[in-house]
């Protein structure tokens, strides 16, 4: 009981709004590009050079289409497995530094992003396809850059940055 008292007063701590501006404006970003494919190129491939094109697919699994699946029971079991990943990330966000919080509100405002598409579309939209000639990366979307630069972020500051 005394955790959660810590973290429902670090919830209204004035340096954790900032970071839930992160999460928000994060959570906007993705949203409005998303958005934008859907409502502008979701029948069509958007050639922007010989190395990037917008193309459209729903994504059903985790990040870069792993687990994609169309039984319900593992969709199902996907998205609350996340949910309790963001819940854990939101609870360790509240013990964190001001680094580590900054490391989580990029990984958080990408999880939620995609979270929310999981939830009102039953799948999640990816449409960044990078590609080198015929070698085509896994599409993806701007919700997992953030959680792979945060995932990334954190890779180096424990490798590289000594806590004090």
């Amino acid at each position: 009981m005394k955790n959660f008292q810590n973290i429902k007063k670090g919830f209204f701590k004035k340096e954790n709004f900032y970071f839930f501006i992160i999460i928000t404006l994060l959570f906007i970003i993705d949203r409005y590009s998303k958005n934008e494919i859907l409502n502008n190129y979701s029948n069509n491939i958007l050639y922007l050079n010989d190395f990037v094109n917008f193309d459209l697919i729903w994504n059903t699994g985790i990040g870069f289409g792993l687990f994609n699946s169309k039984a319900p029971y593992v969709y199902n079991s996907i998205t609350l497995l996340i949910f309790f990943v963001i819940f854990f990330l939101a609870l360790y966000f509240f013990k964190s530094d001001k680094i580590d919080k900054t490391i989580l509100s990029i990984i958080i405002g990408g999880a939620v992003g995609n979270f929310y598409d999981r939830l009102i579309f039953k799948a999640v939209p990816d449409f960044i396809d990078f590609h080198v000639g015929n070698f085509h990366w896994f599409t993806f979307n701007l919700a997992d850059i953030f959680i792979t630069l945060g995932i990334i972020a954190f890779l180096i500051k424990g490798f590289f940055i000594k806590d004090d």
